[in-house]
């Protein structure tokens, strides 16, 4: 029989701590109830823990690596799912076991089975959630215990899966309009190198017998040669140290800072970057803000999805001010490195008392002007990466055909 510790709080309020042999964790709870206990902590011990683990995925070295369960896109589709099923009336315990029972792997089986113990064990929805913040990151459970307080988590699930799914296609939009052009680069890359390590020293070896002069081309790419050949491992080498070196400055959180300020001045990268980032912070805030999250919860929550740590500085400097008593339209038009839009919008809702309704249009129009510019720098960047490929092999092959026509005259 399994064996469970746990944590919990007796009738006067202390904590208790021991083990406890239940079948499942549902009977567990059951079980400490029936002591006159609240369980607040339920763990597997032991063999049992260890396989739990491996259902997981989980190393044998302590767990510390277990795969996610749920991808993006997975995550998704199930809120979606959960969504039908709880607006369609379905009480949350039976449509976490249908979602259970469907499920084409082990391990999502194995979670949402968790899940729906301890939500029939009498813990919230958003408590369960939080015990796997791998799976669930802090704002979707705030979103969720939000939605359970006001009676409205079937529309909250909605919001969420909206949500979730407009993040996920503006990031493919992003990755389609890079992959083009990443492709590209690495191709002619690839040309290049085998152009210059092979072909250019195979010509060499021809012309080498001959005591005539070759052209400066040809003797400027066989020096380009050579040296790619003699130390193209010391380069390989110190790009591998060079990317090393910059994750570990980045992992600086001072350095990161500057770094991401820096980015964002760049001409057509940073304002790609000051788009999405914002687009994500004004979606968020909307989300938390519509489901009943007080503002200075929200912001937070929201300031933790910025990726530039410059902005989320900003976002986090204007959490202090509205938390003094000024109005969130003037604590972000306060910080500069917001686009215009996002103040203009947050002011209206105040007026109007429709904050999430404008914080939400403002992230659209955010979100749209991300995948234009991306689409317009995607579009000019094909073409010139094209034609620097075609310079590049042309001198190549001009490298090579310059010393034939050389001798060519010659023997006319």
């Amino acid at each position: 029989m399994p064996v469970y510790s746990f944590e919990a709080l007796d009738a006067e309020g202390q904590t208790r701590k021991g083990v406890i042999d239940a079948d499942s964790a549902k009977a567990a709870r059951g079980m400490l109830r029936g002591q006159g206990l609240v369980p607040m902590k339920l763990e597997l011990v032991g063999a049992d823990a260890t396989e739990l683990a491996g259902s997981h995925g989980q190393s044998t070295a302590g767990g510390r690596f277990r795969r996610r369960v749920f991808n993006a896109t997975g995550l998704g589709v199930w809120t979606r799912q959960l969504a039908g099923l709880v607006s369609s009336g379905l009480p949350l315990e039976r449509a976490l076991s249908s979602l259970s029972d469907e499920a084409e792997r082990e391990s999502e089986h194995h979670l949402v089975a968790t899940l729906r113990a301890e939500v029939n064990g009498g813990t919230t929805f958003a408590r369960a959630l939080a015990q796997h913040p791998q799976e669930f990151s802090g704002i979707f459970v705030a979103v969720i215990g939000a939605g359970e307080q006001s009676g409205t988590l079937g529309q909250v699930l909605e919001r969420l899966a909206d949500d979730l799914e407009e993040q996920q296609l503006l990031k493919s939009k992003l990755i389609g309009a890079a992959l083009y052009p990443a492709i590209v680069t690495l191709v002619a890359i690839v040309i290049v190198l085998f152009l210059v390590a092979y072909v250019v020293p195979q010509v060499a070896h021809v012309f080498a017998s001959s005591k005539r002069a070759l052209p400066v081309l040809t003797v400027v790419m066989i020096g380009i040669s050579n040296f790619v050949r003699s130390y193209g491992w010391l380069m390989l080498l110190l790009l591998v140290l060079a990317a090393f070196g910059a994750r570990l400055a980045l992992a600086n959180a001072l350095f990161r800072e500057k770094f991401d300020a820096a980015w964002l001045k760049l001409p057509i990268l940073g304002k790609l970057a000051r788009s999405y980032n914002t687009a994500r912070f004004a979606s968020t805030l909307a989300m938390l803000a519509a489901a009943g999250v007080p503002i200075l919860k929200a912001l937070q929550a929201a300031a933790d999805t910025l990726s530039n740590r410059a902005m989320r500085t900003d976002a986090l400097d204007a959490l202090v001010l509205v938390r003094e008593g000024a109005p969130l339209a003037s604590a972000l038009a306060q910080k500069k490195r917001f686009p215009a839009l996002l103040p203009m919008f947050a002011r209206l809702g105040e007026q109007t008392g429709q904050l999430p309704l404008m914080l939400q249009r403002a992230a659209r129009q955010l979100s749209t002007e991300v995948t234009r510019r991306a689409m317009q720098f995607a579009t000019l960047l094909e073409p010139l990466l094209i034609v620097a490929m075609g310079v590049v092999v042309m001198l190549i092959v001009l490298a090579v055909l310059l010393p034939i026509i050389q001798l060519n005259q010659l023997v006319k």
